[in-house]
């Protein structure tokens, strides 16, 4: 379907399908495939391990309610020629901004199609009042971090029950190991640290995931003074 932007549907892209088939084929160079999101308790397309890695600080940013691949296709003049572009992602926000997403691997920044390319991208996403977004990569550490977090997304999987209790102990205990001894005497450890650990994925409880993420890493009831 086509029509201007200015007539668009946000909700009718979320909705949707990602407008580019995804094909595999001998000698691909790029890692594809679909992740769960938790933030919509759906599937999202990736093209490549960066893109994936992009989603995956999406899935845990509380501000993002929505995650749409490849949400579109951009048709329209760029000075005395036609430009077409999909854009990788479209995040929509909880305060109804709506944020476009291109990922590009980081020595191709500079490269002189790739400037052109995203100066018209964003130029045309303003137009809408959309914010562009360039994303060449983030901390290793910290989008190691999110992603082994991400392990323990799942709420169904995780005991609920535990959960509370081990938010409880987060009151006066500040490290996942601390937490783990408080409540050894009544849980497996095996489930007790699943539940740390999904009270830091969904944001109950922080840490400087700046840091690598171990059993000794400090940890704090979210709004908690410190």
């Amino acid at each position: 379907m086509e029509t201007s932007l200015d007539r668009l549907v946000v909700s009718e892209v979320l909705a949707g399908m990602p407008v580019r088939e995804f094909r595999s084929y001998r000698g691909r160079r790029h890692y594809s495939g679909w992740y769960w999101a938790a933030t919509t308790r759906g599937l999202v397309a990736y093209e490549s391990r960066l893109e994936l890695a992009r989603i995956l600080l999406a899935d845990f940013d509380p501000s993002v309610v929505a995650i749409v691949a490849q949400p579109f296709q951009l048709v329209g003049a760029d000075g005395s020629s036609v430009r077409r572009h999909v854009p990788d992602l479209l995040l929509a926000r909880a305060d109804g901004s709506v944020t476009v997403v291109d990922v590009k691997a980081a020595w191709r920044a500079k490269a002189p199609e790739v400037v052109a390319q995203f100066a018209w991208t964003e130029q045309v996403c303003a137009t809408r009042g959309w914010a562009f977004e360039t994303w060449y990569g983030a901390d290793p550490v910290l989008v190691e971090n999110v992603r082994f977090l991400a392990g323990y997304r799942r709420p169904e999987v995780i005991d609920q029950d535990i959960v509370g209790h081990a938010a409880r102990a987060a009151r006066t205990h500040r490290s996942v190991a601390a937490i783990e001894r408080a409540l050894a005497s009544r849980f497996p450890s095996d489930l007790v640290r699943p539940a740390v650990l999904h009270l830091l994925w969904s944001g109950a409880l922080t840490c400087d995931l700046n840091r690598l993420l171990g059993a000794w890493s400090e940890v704090r009831l979210t709004g908690e003074d410190t």
